[in-house]
């Protein structure tokens, strides 16, 4: 197999420069082609043989070359819990699994990014950190309706709410009142409201069911099936079901994040044939593992809202290749492993969230190989719709003339088995520790430089803070 080129400096001067493969990725198919760059954009798309004399080439060999994929659901939470994560390791760890932008949720920060002033607190943090190209996500919660276009002016891409308990007394979860108040002022700027869908009301009721039978019938706490019961689909399917009714009554633009329950696409199908702006995405976590197979005691598994069962997980690839679900995404939500109550195992009282920002691609790719999916089909999940959600769409997601040269290197054959020591998140706590995994990003190029060979990174960040009309 030929290797990407690597001769050239991680960060030289970049002047006229095309990027050339046999296997090159477009939303119609794969084809041959020369992608001819100048100052980081996409000036031509050409055919194989279309070089300049004398111009520069990357040469791709036999890797397939695809854009760079857009995660649009990332927690860095710095700063205010860097230890969790922190742009430099959250950044470096995009770069390192082929993600060249990604959209930073507005909790889990101190500040919240439900101002202005938390808005501008993170983008201080930020800066000289970056290895590829963020985003921020404003918050909407109880009482900031007043903010919501003032983010949109400083520079928020798109607004993010609960509806059930965030996990943070900082953010809290909006009701029907404060969701339409949020969708109203949202749809005036055309900006979409990703909304976290369970609803409190189901989850609290299955509490207290629980609880009268504690005495005699006691849940193990380091038994998954107790915490999935505590979670009940009902919960994302209200939740989803509230979100498709506002979105049609106000005329906002919703989106349904990290949708587990595929109970719930049936609200989501009844939404989409009436013509309602609502979309959902789904992460890899939903479509590679089942409840079935989760350990006593592992808590890397465990995220809100949980993983179903095998059954569920079908009908969730299902959804995907029928388009009612168009995205996935990581939902990076990294902590402590203190939190994570490693030592314990007790599912109830350990932090919800998996570390998956490095290792989403192969994830995904591993599983849709195995259901007949392509990397046509996988780019237009991971890279082109988190894209035009976040209205990106004429800049990043794809291979075309406009765009920034935001590309992989990507090897669909090569096998990896996951080992913690070599993920670059802070923290390395993951659910797929030691399984094998299809699929290694071999080079990464943002904006035509390349941050990432062979897994050795850029010494320096180059990456940008994407605003609202940057693009």
């Amino acid at each position: 197999m030929n290797a990407p080129e690597n001769s050239a400096p991680l960060h030289g001067a970049l002047s006229d420069v095309v990027f050339r493969g046999r296997r090159v990725v477009f939303p119609d198919g794969v084809r041959p082609a020369s992608i001819h760059v100048r100052r980081g954009c996409i000036v031509s798309v050409a055919g194989f043989d279309e070089v300049p004399a004398g111009c520069p080439v990357k040469e791709a060999g036999d890797l397939y070359i695809m854009p760079g994929l857009v995660d649009t659901h990332v927690h860095i939470n710095e700063p205010g819990r860097t230890e969790w994560e922190g742009f430099a390791s959250a950044t470096r760890a995009a770069a390192r699994g082929g993600v060249t932008t990604l959209l930073d949720m507005p909790l889990n920060s101190i500040p919240p990014t439900t101002s202005v002033a938390g808005l501008l607190a993170k983008a201080a943090a930020a800066e000289g950190k970056l290895f590829v190209d963020v985003g921020f996500c404003g918050g909407a919660v109880p009482g900031n309706a007043a903010a919501l276009r003032p983010l949109a002016e400083a520079g928020a891409l798109a607004f993010k709410c609960f509806l059930a308990d965030s996990g943070v007394p900082e953010f809290g979860h909006v009701g029907e009142d404060d969701l339409r108040q949020a969708m109203k002022t949202l749809a005036g700027l055309g900006l979409p409201l990703l909304c976290h869908a369970e609803l409190p009301g189901p989850i609290a009721e299955q509490a207290a069911r629980l609880d009268d039978l504690d005495d005699k019938h006691p849940g193990d706490p380091r038994r998954y099936a107790t915490y999935l019961s505590s979670r009940p689909r009902e919960s994302e399917d209200l939740a989803v079901a509230l979100i498709c009714r506002l979105s049609e009554e106000i005329g906002a633009r919703a989106h349904v994040v990290h949708l587990s329950s595929a109970d719930a696409l049936f609200a989501l199908r009844r939404a989409r044939d009436a013509g309602v702006a609502v979309s959902a995405e789904t992460c890899p976590h939903y479509l590679s593992l089942a409840s079935e197979e989760v350990p006593d005691g592992a808590t890397e598994f465990k995220c809100a809202p949980p993983i179903r069962e095998g059954e569920n997980r079908e009908r969730l690839w299902d959804a995907l290749r029928q388009g009612l679900v168009d995205q996935v995404v990581t939902d990076h939500s990294p902590s402590l492993p203190e939190l994570k109550c490693t030592g314990s195992g007790d599912f109830m009282a350990a932090w919800g969230g998996i570390s998956s920002l490095q290792l989403g691609l192969a994830v995904t790719w591993t599983e849709a190989r195995r259901r007949g999916r392509s990397l046509v089909e996988v780019c237009a999940w991971m890279c082109a719709a988190p894209a035009r959600l976040v209205g990106l769409a004429g800049r990043k997601g794809s291979i075309a003339v406009g765009h920034d040269a935001d590309l992989i290197f990507f090897d669909p054959d090569a096998e990896v088995r996951v080992d913690p020591d070599l993920l670059l998140h802070r923290h390395k706590l993951t659910p797929y520790r030691g399984k094998v995994l299809a699929g290694v990003v071999m080079a990464t190029y943002l904006r035509g430089e390349k941050i990432h060979d062979r897994g050795v990174l850029a010494t320096s960040p180059r990456g940008t803070w994407l605003r609202k009309g940057s693009g």
